[in-house]
């Protein structure tokens, strides 16, 4: 698979030309990546082994399909060299599609109307909009479609809105946020992990992603979903948990208050023994080492590639782990002495890393 930076890579290539490869690793990653994620392939795989073992008849019977389906899987499978992945259905998703175009001015009116006023919204934008098409000559927008042109536009707005301050007395008084992280956590260990979501509209498609942080190490890991939901966040950790380099694993976890970290993803945290903490309400500043993770994760790698999500989720994630790749053994951070995170962790902490027992210099 040719990268989106030039460097032919696979899943099996997390840290491939580093000490820390391991095959037993890659292939674990590279199957809960793929196939173990499809249930339709998995499925698939019991009904070809069901088909060698008990022939034609019994399969078909049992499993209710066709021979010619049967066959068909097998010379897909055989195909491909036995290859798992090959039996993960291929999106029947038109090559085609329609798209939302909305004239220029339009889009410039809208724009100036929220610029001017704030953020104006969309039943309040109508009548305005109605007038000047009217007077262009132009046909006008529904109220719904004004909402799309806002959102998939970006036209939003900065506010001077003030967030909490967690040593204020006031915020003391009001609610009780004794267990919440009041400041940005100062650590000088591994194993302290930040997770934040970041959300993205690409032309009516919504995209929801992971990301994730050790706030020592830099270490980054970063998922997409098409929803948010604590059984994603909860399958999020178990892949970061997966590819994670340190040997004694994640110490601690800080989010925010979403809903997406509470529910089974917290109780699955609870159950590892790992401290779950929240930080205060709107204070993202608390947040500060995944937040700033956020931000060159969008302007290295989504901003250039989020046209991918029309292709479908599974290869807009494709090209992101080829991008964690490069990342996490490639890119050099200033906080690690302008090293990048794998190599800052054999040069400095090869004690703490996972792969490190296993390692030679040949």
């Amino acid at each position: 698979m040719k990268g989106s930076l030039g460097v032919s890579t696979t899943y099996q290539d997390l840290f491939y030309r580093t000490p820390l490869y391991n095959g037993k690793m890659s292939k674990s990653i590279r199957s809960i990546l793929s196939f173990n994620s499809c249930q339709t392939a998995e499925r698939r795989l019991k009904i070809i082994e069901f088909h060698t073992k008990y022939g034609t008849k019994a399969t078909k019977d049992a499993f209710q399909i066709s021979r010619s389906t049967i066959y068909r899987w097998k010379k897909i499978l055989k195909k491909n060299g036995g290859n798992l992945d090959s039996l993960i259905p291929v999106s029947r998703r038109p090559k085609r599609i329609r798209h939302m175009h909305t004239p220029t001015p339009i889009i410039s009116f809208i724009k100036d109307l929220r610029e001017r006023y704030g953020h104006l919204g969309k039943e309040k934008i109508k009548p305005l909009l109605d007038e000047y098409c009217l007077k262009e000559g132009i046909s006008s927008l529904s109220e719904s479609t004004i909402g799309k042109v806002i959102k998939r536009n970006n036209l939003y707005v900065k506010t001077n809105r003030i967030y909490h301050d967690p040593t204020s007395k006031r915020g003391k008084n009001r609610l009780n946020y004794k267990s919440k992280v009041k400041h940005s956590p100062k650590v000088n260990h591994s194993g302290y992990v930040e997770i934040d979501t970041i959300v993205r509209f690409q032309d009516g498609i919504k995209l929801y992603m992971f990301n994730a942080i050790d706030i020592k190490l830099k270490f980054q890991f970063s998922y997409g979903y098409t929803t948010l939901t604590s059984m994603n966040a909860l399958n999020f950790f178990k892949k970061l948990e997966l590819v994670y380099p340190i040997q004694l694993g994640i110490k601690t976890v800080q989010t925010d208050n979403g809903l997406e970290f509470l529910g089974v993803f917290d109780d699955y945290l609870q159950t590892k023994h790992i401290p779950h903490l929240f930080i205060y309400p709107r204070c993202p500043k608390i947040n500060s080492f995944v937040e700033r993770a956020n931000r060159t994760l969008q302007e290295e790698f989504v901003n250039g590639n989020i046209n991918l999500i029309h292709e479908g989720v599974s290869v807009f994630n494709a090209h992101l782990m080829d991008y964690l790749i490069w990342y996490n053994t490639k890119r050099i951070h200033s906080a690690l002495g302008k090293v990048s995170p794998i190599d800052y962790l054999l040069q400095v902490l090869p004690q703490e890393s996972q792969m490190y027992v296993t390692y030679t210099n040949n």
